[in-house]
């Protein structure tokens, strides 16, 4: 470990000046009442940014994944909508996308649903199966695959147990299930890791890109 010398010097005479009983007012302002917002609680439009301290806004935490390109993810065996168990070594001979979702019936899931419904000929073309995973049971899943003709697989991640095994990060600092996409090889090696929360429709266009490739 490097070290640094220091030159000795006779330490510095301190004045110590008198506090005065009526301390400065602080350089940043406190937030009106009206800058709050459901979403994050503040609404920063309203204020600069320069009048608050760094240590004011949560810092998002970087995504980080335990399983990543190149690994073998951990095995599973999930109830799907039909009450069936279904492991992960059924899929192995063939490209499996396995895509991560927060819940039936949201907004952004329905989107992404759908979108992997409308392109699931062209996976079917790369020769690849669909999984969806949430923490929904199965009659949720059913009834959300009824209600949208969803062709393929959507599995019932009890406790969000294979969702921690594989390491799928949470969004808006741990309050929302992530939405992550893997693509995973006939051999069974992850080939892409996909992580997008706000354009669920990227998805598909993300994993199809991807199949193609291969």
């Amino acid at each position: 470990m490097a070290c640094t010398s220091f030159t000795k010097h006779p330490l510095p005479i301190l004045q110590v000046t008198k506090l005065s009983r009526n301390p400065p007012s602080p350089t940043h302002t406190a937030l009106p009442r009206s800058s709050h917002s459901q979403l994050y609680g503040l609404r920063l439009s309203s204020v600069t940014t320069s009048s608050l301290p760094s240590s004011s806004f949560p810092q998002r935490a970087p995504i980080c994944a335990k399983v990543n390109k190149g690994d073998v993810p951990p095995s599973f065996n999930l109830k799907d909508q039909d009450g069936k168990s279904v492991s992960l070594s059924k899929f192995k001979g063939k490209p499996l996308v396995v895509y991560f979702y927060p819940a039936d019936e949201t907004p952004g899931c329905t989107k992404e649903a759908c979108a992997f419904r409308d392109s699931y000929e062209k996976f079917k073309k790369a020769g690849a199966e669909v999984v969806g995973i949430s923490g929904d049971d199965p009659t949720s899943h059913k009834a959300f695959a009824k209600k949208y003709r969803l062709p393929f697989t959507l599995l019932s991640d009890d406790g969000n147990r294979i969702r921690k095994d594989w390491g799928v990060p949470s969004d808006l600092f741990g309050t929302l299930p992530g939405r992550q996409t893997y693509v995973i090889d006939r051999k069974g090696v992850v080939q892409l890791v996909y992580n997008n929360q706000f354009q669920p429709e990227k998805h598909v266009q993300e994993t199809l890109k991807l199949l193609q490739s291969l």
